[in-house]
């Protein structure tokens, strides 16, 4: 059996209830299963879901963004951010990893800043309220390519 192409629509809050992002008002999110497009731990529970189903999925954190990693604290030279003001809560893009979590500043001082290179979201436990709008076997172009191609398997 072929992976399929899944879209959904999604309302994800923490566990203080606190929106965090939603597709409501966008397109859907489509991924397909088994290549790792979306966190495991909502991925396993959509694959048990058609079209039309509608499910308040929990995400530990473990299966979500991780745990804190304390070791990911990184202190950073604060000479190599120049005269730039920074403060507490700004989120820098590492130019080394472009795909790799912003690192997030945790502490300046007058030698250094301390950057959190931890995913936002690490050691939060999530849930997700899904609305699955189509669920459709992957085409072999979209599988090689990776990514849905629209409704129709294929760009225009």
């Amino acid at each position: 059996m072929s992976p399929r192409v899944v879209s959904f629509h999604y309302t994800l809050t923490d566990s203080k209830g606190q929106v965090l992002d939603s597709s409501q008002g966008q397109e859907p999110l489509s991924f397909i299963e088994g290549q790792g497009q979306i966190i495991p731990g909502l991925e396993s529970q959509i694959q048990a879901l058609k079209k039309g189903d509608k499910r308040k999925i929990q995400v530990p954190a473990a299966q979500a963004y991780g745990e804190r990693d304390e070791n990911l604290r990184l202190p950073v030279p604060r000479e190599r951010f120049g005269k730039e003001e920074i403060k507490v809560g700004d989120q820098f893009r590492s130019g080394q990893h472009p795909d790799a979590p912003p690192l997030t500043v945790l502490e300046v001082n007058d030698s250094q800043v301390i950057m959190d290179a931890n995913h936002p979201l690490a050691g939060v436990d999530l849930t997700f309220d899904v609305e699955v709008t189509d669920a459709r076997e992957a085409s072999a172009q979209e599988i090689e390519h990776g990514h849905a191609h629209g409704e129709h398997g294929h760009d225009h």
